[in-house]
């Protein structure tokens, strides 16, 4: 008689924990790198995600399998308005870390419609602000941007409102960051002027948003036999105990999705500006064509249609290092309804 077995993985990464819903819908930044650019320049972007497609790519990774022939890659198309950084903001390090120092703020344009975010919003006085900066330059850290999107220039999107969010400002050294800094305020910066083709990307976002979910859904537990007799039903976890008035590591039923996620190393495939190169026919569902830049990513990414995706500067970057943009020789533009 075969011997019964007893041991079964746990369900769930407590790594995830708490699997609680998003404070916000547009994710900020927690952690930058360090990376080595000759020039500054914002280490991030944000785009809303349109949908997916499919291409015909020459594969150009050394040791694949496929090496020098057509594949077929799935790809998520992002629409990439241009940014308009409204302030420069800088730190200063202390015993306890990064305290902010000093801001300053231009007045936006008035297509902006920033009344929409901030309806009190003043402008500072820039001149004044940037004179405090550049007298204390030696206790200055880091440099960022506030950048505001513009989502009247989207296809897709119904809103006005534009989203806020602080980028780092990353390459060389402080003083040249903080002049970059000054002379893109107010102006308008395309993606372009950030990523390459080809490049590696670090994607964070918000996932789909399942609402209140049970433990076989929530973590795939195995649903009780069927043919015993339950008291309180199947789909249901056998015991809590010893969990009661300690830190429970068994799964519970709860909120499923709309959870803040970040994936690594996500390649861009192909950076454009005509959107009918990649608008499927019928345009894309839940969001319709692409009027402004657009993004090719490799594979799939996290949150539904219309949800805005930050795209930043890898981390923890591979060790390979495409040489550039891959031989793109097909996109699919059938019909994805």
């Amino acid at each position: 008689m075969a011997r019964r077995k007893t041991s079964a993985p746990r369900r769930g990464s407590l790594a995830f924990r708490p699997r609680k819903r998003a404070s916000r819908l547009l994710p900020r930044i927690k952690t930058w790198p360090e990376v080595q650019l000759d020039t500054p320049r914002l280490l991030a972007f944000v785009g809303y995600k349109a949908g997916m497609t499919h291409i015909v790519m020459i594969d150009d990774r050394p040791n694949s399998l496929t090496s020098g022939r057509e594949i077929v890659v799935p790809v998520t198309v992002l629409e990439t308005p241009p940014l308009i950084p409204l302030a420069i903001r800088v730190y200063r390090r202390d015993v306890w870390g990064l305290k902010s120092f000093c801001e300053a703020w231009v007045e936006p344009p008035k297509e902006l419609e920033l009344w929409r975010k901030i309806p009190t919003f003043r402008s500072t006085d820039l001149d004044k602000s940037l004179s405090v900066i550049n007298d204390n330059i030696d206790v200055i850290s880091r440099v960022s941007l506030v950048i505001a999107t513009q989502p009247k220039l989207t296809g897709g999107l119904s809103k006005k409102k534009p989203d806020l969010l602080e980028v780092k400002v990353g390459g060389s050294d402080i003083q040249s960051q903080i002049k970059y800094a000054v002379s893109i305020l107010g102006k308008e910066v395309r993606v372009t002027d950030v990523f390459t083709e080809g490049q590696f990307v670090d994607v964070l976002g918000v996932t789909k948003g399942k609402g209140f979910q049970g433990v076989i859904k929530r973590f795939g537990v195995k649903e009780l036999p069927r043919w015993h007799k339950h008291r309180k039903g199947s789909r249901r976890v056998g015991s809590r105990s010893p969990t009661i008035g300690a830190l429970s590591t068994v799964p519970q039923a709860g909120q499923l999705g709309f959870h803040r996620r970040t994936e690594y190393n996500k390649r861009i495939l192909k950076i454009g500006s005509n959107g009918y190169e990649v608008v499927p026919a019928g345009g894309f569902p839940h969001y319709g064509i692409i009027r402004s830049d657009y993004v090719l990513i490799k594979g799939s990414i996290m949150g539904p249609p219309k949800a805005p995706i930050v795209l930043r500067y890898p981390i923890r970057p591979p060790k390979w290092a495409p040489q550039g943009p891959p031989i793109i020789t097909y996109v699919s533009l059938e019909s994805k309804m």
